[in-house]
C-alpha cells in the first residue's frame, strides 16, 4: 500500500496533475506515512523522471512546468508535516534572480521550483534586480550559489557586473555563480568568469549539484 501511494505521487508529478499530487499527499499523511519518505520516494522520483523525459526530448517546456508545479503543490502538503529534526537535508542555499533591466520571470521561476524540488533552499529575489540585491541576499542567507538570469542581449552585461561586484564585496571566493538565459552561452559565461552556464532548468539543477560539491 505504501509503495503504491509513492508510485501515485510520482505519477501525479509525471502527468503534471497538481490537484492529484495534493490529494494523494493528504491521503498518504492520513494513512500515517512518513512525509519525508513520501517526498523522497514519491515526488522526487516523479520530478527526476520528468527531467529524464525532458532531456530525451519526449517532454517539452509545458510538461516540465506543470510537472514542477505538481511537485511544488505536493511539497506544500508534505513539508509542513515534517517533524523536528526530520527537515529535508538542504543541498545548498541558492540566491536566484533576473538581472537589472530584465523583467523575464518564467525561466527563472522554473529553475527555482526545480532546485527546490531537488533539495536546494532557494531565495528568489525576483526580476529587474541590481547586483547589490543579489549581494544583500547572499549576506542574509549565507548562500553559496547565485543563479543570475538574463533574457536580453542588453542585460547580459549585468551578469558580468554582478561578478565584478561580488569580487569588490570580497564574496567571490565564497559564492559560485551560474548564469543562463536565451542569449547567454557557455563561451560568454567563461568570458565573464562565471562558474557555469545552464541552458535550461534541468541542466541548471545538474550544474547546481556540481557547484554545491565543488571545493571552495
Amino acid at each position: 500500500m505504501k509503495e503504491e501511494l509513492f508510485e501515485k505521487l510520482a505519477q501525479a508529478v509525471i502527468d503534471g496533475e497538481p490537484e492529484d499530487a495534493v490529494a494523494i499527499a493528504k491521503e498518504a499523511l492520513a494513512q500515517g506515512l512518513d512525509p519525508l519518505e513520501c517526498i523522497t520516494n514519491g515526488l522526487t522520483k516523479g520530478i527526476q523522471k520528468v527531467g529524464e523525459l525532458f532531456a530525451s526530448g519526449e517532454y517539452f517546456l509545458p510538461e516540465l512546468i506543470i510537472g514542477a508545479d505538481a511537485m511544488k503543490e505536493g511539497l506544500g502538503v508534505l513539508e509542513p508535516a515534517l517533524v523536528g529534526d526530520q527537515k529535508r537535508e538542504v543541498v545548498a542555499h541558492v540566491v536566484l534572480g533576473t538581472v537589472e533591466g530584465d523583467l523575464h520571470e518564467i525561466g527563472k521561476t522554473l529553475v527555482g521550483t526545480m532546485l527546490t524540488a531537488n533539495g536546494f533552499q532557494v531565495k528568489d529575489i525576483g526580476v529587474d534586480q541590481p547586483a547589490s540585491a543579489f549581494i544583500d541576499a547572499v549576506k542574509e542567507t549565507g548562500a553559496t550559489i547565485i543563479g543570475a538570469s538574463a533574457l536580453l542581449t542588453t542585460t547580459m552585461l549585468q551578469q558580468e557586473k554582478l561578478i565584478q561586484n561580488l569580487e569588490e564585496a570580497g564574496l567571490r571566493k565564497k559564492v559560485k555563480v551560474m548564469v543562463g538565459g536565451a542569449p547567454v552561452t557557455e563561451t560568454y559565461a567563461k568570458k565573464i568568469g562565471a562558474d557555469g552556464y545552464a541552458e535550461d532548468a534541468i541542466s541548471a539543477v545538474d550544474l547546481a549539484f556540481r557547484l554545491a560539491d565543488a571545493p571552495e
